[in-house]
């Protein structure tokens, strides 16, 4: 084998979160590659409750521990958004293999930090934006692609979700908390691969909750093809749940429903010149496509989507969208 590792790739999960039995430990269950090994907290008590019931054979009371673990041979990252980098960092230097879920960093000077320090070590490092691995993505990029839709004109992402505690880290600046960390990390990648390029923003409009976390964020953007954009994210707002994206050309527009979790809807539409249509997609989730991809890169040495490259890039626009707002960047815990 050519690739980093051999099968099956132990993983563990740094921080024991809820969100992972949806985005890893439900969709490593019908991987043949992929166990989940393990599981870390600061709370041992919590840890091995979370063991216990997602049956995860060995338990840390401390993030150091399960890094040092030489039984396992990658680590998900899934804590609070400021502890990404200084995690992701150690899991790199322990020469584990990494799973980080978004955003990658803190700002973009971190992101670019890290993307360094994984262009020059060996272990894949790999930013968990899950809606890229899944079909209907690569197809929405393979219209855009093929010209059917024309020049770009316009490319809008809606990603307002509805997240109601507000004790949560989601709503805390100390932890690089706010809508544009959080569902805005989806929307900038978004409109970045479906508009073709990092754009530059032009202006941008925040509502609060308290005095710098953003609840709801809109930016326009400008492309240098000289199309435009708006990425449009909340955690609470009047719109409760809005997730969509439209792509709109000359020919033609294509629209998605749900194009952040799309095995939830699994179809898009297109209008142009060459008539409509509806095509729809498999029900297995981009979860799973995702861990697929992950295997693949460890193992085969397949190249990955979300890399640390591509997250400098999302890093930039968010940070660029703070700034346009009159807020301030966030910063590693």
């Amino acid at each position: 084998m050519s690739g980093r590792g051999a099968a099956p790739l132990r993983i563990g999960i740094l921080g024991a979160s809820k969100f992972a039995q949806m985005t890893l430990i439900d969709p490593a269950r019908g991987n043949a590659e992929i166990i989940v090994a393990a599981v870390a907290s600061r709370d041992e008590l919590q840890a091995e409750a979370f063991a216990e019931e997602y049956g995860i054979g060995r338990v840390h009371g401390s993030y150091e521990a399960l890094i040092d673990d030489p039984d396992l041979d990658a680590v998900y990252v899934v804590l609070p958004n400021a502890l990404h980098g200084r995690w992701v960092r150690d899991a790199v230097a322990a020469g584990k293999h990494v799973l980080c879920q978004k955003p990658f960093a803190a700002n973009a000077t971190e992101a670019r930090e890290l993307a360094d320090l994984a262009s020059a070590s060996d272990p894949v490092v790999m930013e968990a934006l899950q809606y890229r691995y899944h079909p209907l993505t690569a197809r929405v990029e393979e219209i855009i692609e093929s010209g059917e839709l024309g020049k770009l004109e316009r490319v809008e992402v809606n990603l307002c979700v509805l997240l109601p505690q507000f004790s949560s880290s989601a709503y805390n600046f100390d932890l690089a908390g706010g809508a544009t960390m959080d569902a805005g990390s989806y929307a900038v990648d978004m409109v970045r691969t479906f508009g073709g390029s990092t754009p530059e923003v032009v202006s941008a409009q925040a509502k609060l909750r308290g005095p710098q976390v953003d609840r709801a964020m809109t930016a326009e953007l400008r492309f240098d093809g000289g199309h435009t954009g708006r990425v449009r994210c909340a955690i609470w707002s009047s719109n409760l749940v809005r997730v969509s994206a439209k792509v709109v050309g000359d020919r033609g527009e294509l629209r998605v429903l749900n194009p952040a979790v799309p095995h939830f809807f699994r179809r898009l539409s297109v209008r142009s010149t060459d008539g409509k249509r509806v095509e729809h997609f498999p029900r297995r989730t981009s979860y799973a496509y995702q861990l697929d991809a992950f295997a693949a890169a460890v193992l085969r040495d397949e190249p990955v989507k979300t890399t640390p490259e591509a997250a400098v890039e999302n890093m930039t626009v968010i940070d660029a969208i703070y700034r346009a707002a009159g807020l301030p960047l966030r910063q590693p815990a």
